[in-house]
């Protein structure tokens, strides 16, 4: 073994004769590489679905013929082109119910026709044999599906599963190539299971055929449409982003555990490095002898991170598929399925912040002279030098986030403000607890207390990384769950105002419309009823709807306009202009009185904006405008909402009798008492993940503090002893030593309220709405702040309670020797 095997043996004994040490230390890069890497499988599971879904048909991009008034077309009208010449293929789209393990689950069902599907697609590469076509086509069939989503259903290949209306779907075949919940059959299948005989839902048209937009045939009314499928990817990136910043907080808290853990073992190995120097070491085969040491814990850490992170990517799948499900429409598979890309990430990450935690105190120990490594003071005044830099770059790093609130203009500024924020005030703690310890030490009078505050002070550079980490922890918590409360209260009278029917039904065509709308106004606790027309389209790129209402007081009443010009509500019922969602408005950079261009099946429209309205949890953008307008412009579209008014507790009598009466499914009639609690069942879990991050966050930061503490408790007992010999006993000693950890975390909490506060501030008005398009009233939780504060303070107690219980147990003869020694 060579000079570097031996040095690098050397270097290790210390963890053997120091084993809380070298927990402390794989303990803060274990728990930051698994929050980081649970992140990253959370959002990799979801995108893995998005890029599937989006090749379904070839490369995201598909140009369809649809009906211009949004209803089913007929397949009278795909036989017609294709007798025509035209390229295209049949598509017919829906969802059915069926029981699961976890209760109910809703599976898209896509009908297609396999002979004419573009072969550039990920469905024509699943047809790889005559044998696999026949089995698809011909009866009994054939139903394809990921396998992800036949272990969430608790399946087997060649089971034939019951509909909740009690339909069998044809006998199942694993495609893992396609996207999660959904289940692709031959679309006479489709037509059969989804109860739509001869109807279709859109025609797909080949792209090269399509790239003119040629004229229909004459008597073919539909119109064309371009439909990407890359959207869902796009609407939701910035609740993705949300979740990695989340994680990285988390990974960076774990890295202050690394950072302290790992300096302190450097300054208690300064007299051996003074040695190894002195033997020959040069200077190069000692930093590679520390790096590789480092190296070695990172790759141990990183696998038990990554295992942790599986699991806990395990534990919040659920709630991040539920999440997107209800906000997105997005079918995630509520399983992990991840690459051995995801593993090899984790790891990187893992030695990445090893370095990034462990070089800064390698590298101040190699820039100190050999003379100077076994001298306390030495290291004293380099971490006092490191101290100053860090205070130094707070102050630019908040100036930064000065200049972002001033000019940034988009998410990424809005994270980068949120970095420069919570690094640059964690960075000045340090220096903001030493202010204050200077100033209790000035007010005490009594010896003792002189004492407590300037050994206080000392004990910071051992502490203040554990306490910064508690800092970032706790004002994350402070200022997610303000954002989350605020959002909270805010939705639930957004929802009091926006449903402000007591029934909603949506008819299927044009004649049940005329039937449910002629019975509805004949019973006598109905009092009203106020039909809509929606009709999806692309503005400025982006998927929208738009909604045309009649004119009646319970809009101008009850609609959450944010702003609006005067008289919005009749110029807008007179047809001159129309008023838009928030999202919307932030998108296209709408503001009053500007101009918005609508395609239209009669040409472009020009409309002037009247007013901005409040749309929470909407990821699409909304437009609204008068239903004379918009039948003008949409004549062939069907009534699609019915709203009801009724009596006061006539609604759940009512909803009974409009399905007996019309034989309808509970999504096509719902009672606003049920529609809210599904809207708050879905904001409950779309923050699920978050909270479930931030206590996870605020636990890194305890076990930090908790490691730094049993690092620091062995070197105490030589700054202790002198006190013992002056009269203190080891239970007096304890009850102090308890104390100063209480009051250093106190006036941490002191710091991380305001914190937390302008974190708050920066989700609510910068990154709500540059990632969602809304922007939420402020409000204050002191009731939040105290008791997240108290349970901090609890945390520190009981990580505070081991290494006082242990000074408290030290006898004579172990402060005697420590004393001698010193």
């Amino acid at each position: 073994m060579g000079r570097l095997g031996w040095t690098w043996l050397t270097l290790l004994s210390h963890w053997r004769r120091h084993p809380l040490q070298a927990l402390c230390l794989l303990v803060g890069l274990w728990l930051a590489t698994a929050l980081w890497s649970g992140v990253q499988a959370l959002n990799a599971q979801a995108r893995d679905s998005y890029e599937r879904a989006a090749q379904l048909f070839g490369d995201g991009q598909q140009t369809v013929l649809i009906n211009p008034a949004g209803q089913m077309l007929a397949e009278a009208d795909y036989i017609d082109l294709r007798l025509a010449g035209w390229p295209v293929s049949p598509l017919l789209r829906g969802s059915l119910r069926f029981e699961g393990p976890d209760g109910p689950r809703r599976l898209q069902v896509l009908g297609v026709e396999p002979l004419t599907l573009p072969a550039g697609g990920l469905l024509g590469r699943q047809l790889n044999s005559a044998s696999d076509l026949s089995d698809f086509m011909y009866a009994p069939g054939r139903t394809w599906l990921a396998t992800d989503t036949l272990a969430e259903l608790g399946w087997q290949p060649g089971q034939q599963p019951q509909t909740e209306h009690g339909a069998r779907l044809p006998s199942l075949q694993v495609r893992d190539e396609l996207p999660s919940g959904t289940l692709v059959v031959d679309i006479g299948q489709a037509q059969a299971l989804l109860e739509r005989p001869g109807q279709l839902s859109q025609l797909l048209v080949e792209q090269g055929f399509a790239a003119d937009r040629p004229a229909l045939p004459a008597g073919i009314e539909l119109v064309w449409d371009q439909r990407e499928e890359a959207d869902l990817e796009r609407l939701s990136d910035s609740f993705h982003m949300n979740l990695s910043a989340l994680g990285l907080l988390a990974f960076l808290v774990g890295l202050f555990i690394v950072h302290a853990a790992a300096g302190l073992a450097l300054e208690q190995r300064r007299g051996l490095l003074q040695t190894l120097r002195a033997c020959g070491v040069s200077l190069s085969q000692l930093s590679t002898a520390l790096i590789l040491e480092l190296l070695v814990l990172a790759l141990l850490a990183g696998l038990l991170g990554l295992v942790s992170g599986y699991l806990i990517a395990s534990l919040l799948v659920g709630d991040v598929a539920a999440s997107l499900r209800g906000l997105y429409g997005a079918q995630v598979v509520g399983q992990l399925r991840l690459e051995p890309g995801w593993w090899w990430a984790g790891l990187g990450m893992a030695v990445l912040g090893c370095a990034l935690a462990g070089a800064a105190s390698v590298l101040r120990a190699l820039r100190l002279p050999v003379l100077a490594w076994a001298r306390p003071q030495a290291w004293r005044e380099a971490q006092g030098r490191t101290l100053r830099r860090l205070s130094l770059a707070a102050v630019v790093l908040l100036g930064a986030a000065l200049l972002l609130v001033w000019r940034g203009d988009s998410l990424v500024s809005g994270f980068m403000l949120l970095g420069c924020l919570l690094l640059g005030v964690a960075w000045l703690l340090p220096l903001w607890l030493a202010l204050l310890l200077r100033l209790g030490q000035r007010l005490a009078k009594q010896p003792v207390w002189q004492w407590f505050w300037a050994d206080s002070q000392q004990q910071l550079g051992g502490l203040s990384l554990a306490l910064m980490a508690l800092l970032l922890a706790l004002a994350a918590n402070i200022g997610v769950g303000s954002m989350t409360e605020g959002f909270r209260k805010t939705f639930v009278g957004w929802l009091d105002q926006r449903l402000a029917a007591d029934i909603y039904v949506r008819p299927d065509g044009a004649t049940e419309a005329v039937q449910l709308s002629r019975w509805l106004q004949a019973r006598p606790e109905v009092v009203g009823l106020l039909p809509s027309w929606q009709q999806e389209l692309r503005v400025g790129g982006w998927p929208t709807e738009a909604s045309g209402v009649i004119n009646h007081p319970l809009y101008a009443e009850s609609w959450p306009l944010r702003d609006s010009l005067a008289q919005a509500w009749p110029r807008l019922h007179a047809g001159e202009g129309v008023m838009v969602s928030e999202q919307l408005a932030q998108r296209l950079g709408l503001t009053l009185g500007s101009n918005l261009e609508l395609l239209t099946p009669a040409g472009v429209q020009v409309f002037v904006v009247l007013g901005h309205y409040a749309d929470y949890g909407n990821p699409r953008g909304q437009v609204l405008m008068a239903a004379e307008r918009f039948r003008e412009l949409w004549p062939q579209r069907e009534l699609t909402s019915i709203g009801v008014l009724t009596r006061e507790g006539a609604a759940a009598q009512l909803v009974e009798a409009l399905r007996h009466e019309f034989d309808l499914p509970g999504n096509r009639v719902i009672d606003q008492a049920t529609l809210k609690d599904y809207s708050r069942q879905v904001f409950e879990q779309t923050f699920a993940a978050t909270a479930a991050l931030n206590s996870l966050t605020l636990g890194v930061a305890v076990i930090a503090l908790l490691c730094s503490l049993l690092s620091l408790a062995d070197s105490r007992l030589g700054q202790l002893a002198p006190l013992w010999a002056m009269g203190l006993t080891p239970a007096g000693l304890a009850r102090l030593s308890l104390i100063q950890m209480l009051a250093l975390a106190g006036l941490t909490c002191l710091l991380a309220i305001p914190l937390g506060l302008a974190l708050a501030w920066v989700l609510v008005e910068v990154v709500n709405v540059q990632a969602f398009g809304w922007r939420l009233p402020w409000h204050w939780f002191p009731g939040q702040w105290l008791v997240l504060t108290a349970l901090a303070l609890l945390a520190v107690l009981l990580a505070s309670l081991g290494p006082v219980w242990r000074l408290s147990r030290q006898g004579p003869m172990d402060m005697l020797r420590r004393l001698a020694h010193d």
